[in-house]
């Protein structure tokens, strides 16, 4: 199991003073494996508390991002579950899911995570899986009348199945909805019959995971650095 923490969006300090304290006594550090962050931190201090909730922190550079060291995107690996990160300004029109699946598509990935919209979305859509967290801050944009609701998600990844859990402060009160993806895995074929002698022996390897298994693929990240 790996629990992994979706935010972004958050405007700091130029919309936005901080995240909610509801949302900060939810955020313990020790709990959360991996961040993934859409972008819009915009500033230090923000990112270096991000850094205290989980060492591995994955930042994609959102469009009022100033640090150039974020990539535009990111792909992200928990076998067998393939995560690409983009802030989503690059979605036109904003937050299409024929666009999205378009660039998911191009990045090969299962779940395609992306903001810029400042509303939660978790949607199954052509046999991928889209989240957007919204704004952890709850701030302005341009896209909309209404002021957003603060929201971020939790992405609780067992195998094939992605269980997410949307956390949103809806007047002044922490709610959480469930959204489950299953990832469809192919089979393993059957091994082809051996025609070694019966008298043969197995070779057992450590560094393959046993014997003709592979090893086990840690999470690849490309994270941003100040």
């Amino acid at each position: 199991m790996v629990l992994v923490l979706i935010i972004g969006d958050l405007h700091i300090p130029h919309r936005a003073h901080d995240l909610p304290a509801k949302f900060r006594k939810l955020l313990v550090p020790g709990k959360i494996q991996q961040i993934l962050c859409t972008g819009n931190v915009c500033d230090r201090e923000t990112y270096e508390y991000l850094r205290t909730i989980a060492n591995d922190v994955c930042v994609v550079r959102g469009d009022y991002d100033e640090n150039t060291s974020f990539p535009p995107s990111a792909t992200v690996v928990h076998a067998p579950i393939r995560i690409g990160v983009m802030h989503g300004h690059q979605c036109v029109p904003t937050g299409d899911l024929d666009a999205l699946s378009a660039l998911a598509r191009q990045m090969d990935v299962d779940v395609l995570i992306s903001g810029h919209t400042h509303t939660f979305q978790a949607i199954e859509y052509g046999g991928r899986f889209f989240v957007n967290p919204g704004s952890a801050t709850g701030a302005w944009t341009g896209l909309r009348n209404s002021d957003p609701i603060p929201s971020f998600a939790l992405m609780d990844i067992q195998g094939a199945v992605v269980v997410t859990y949307v956390y949103q402060l809806v007047e002044g009160e922490v709610r959480v909805d469930k959204i489950e993806y299953r990832k469809e895995v192919e089979a393993p074929k059957p091994a082809a019959p051996s025609l070694a002698p019966s008298n043969s022996t197995s070779t057992y390897s450590s560094a393959s995971g046993g014997f003709g298994q592979s090893a086990p693929t840690s999470p690849q990240t490309t994270p941003g650095v100040w």
